[in-house]
């Protein structure tokens, strides 16, 4: 089991209304890479900014928090803390 910091995080389309739902070790790195259309199916969304991230002390935390902010639940919970 991996130690150290993960994340998951939610990103918004700074163009459309879309978000994007990931995880990672390192969110600014990430960010860049997605902004740099690394991530194919997200390419026609960028620029995107991060608008919500939680810390975990292992990658199967994060996975998992990353799960449920893609679900129906994890939907609403954000809906009502990120107002877009």
């Amino acid at each position: 089991m991996m130690k150290g910091v993960f994340y998951a995080y939610v990103l918004k389309s700074m163009l459309h209304d879309y978000f994007y739902k990931g995880h990672c070790k390192d969110l600014q790195k990430r960010l860049l890479q997605h902004n740099s259309g690394m991530t194919a199916s997200i390419k026609p969304f960028i620029p995107f900014e991060i608008v919500y991230y939680e810390e975990f002390e292992t990658l199967q935390e994060a996975i998992k928090r990353e799960k449920y902010l893609k679900s129906a639940a994890g939907r609403r919970f954000l809906k009502k803390i990120i107002a877009s």
